[in-house]
């Protein structure tokens, strides 16, 4: 909708400090994911011993991600409020990857 302002926000910070987790759920609050899919990756997520990583995936996509519970690249996530357009880009906070967050 060219209404609504652009919102940009990319979410960096040190690793395991609960950035994917943190803007899953925002993204999860704010309807940019349906709650079958959040359900899907709650069940997921218990089965491999990490129940508390749901909300993280909805932004950690690759296997390796979720297997070691830390983001290795960029997630890019877009939703809408009443008011705005928002585009969140969820950057890796361990030290390996932080070339992945510049590029």
């Amino acid at each position: 909708n060219k209404n609504k302002t652009p919102m940009n926000l990319v979410v960096i910070g040190h690793v395991d400090a609960g950035k994917s987790t943190t803007t899953g759920h925002l993204v999860m609050l704010q309807g940019g994911i349906e709650k079958r899919k959040v359900e899907e990756f709650k069940k997921e997520a218990a089965a491999m011993g990490k129940g508390t990583f749901y909300f993280a995936w909805i932004l950690d996509k690759l296997k390796s991600e979720r297997d070691r519970g830390i983001t290795i690249n960029i997630s890019l996530t877009k939703f809408e409020s009443g008011k705005r357009q928002y585009t969140i880009i969820d950057a890796p906070g361990h030290r390996d990857f932080i070339k992945n967050m510049i590029t």
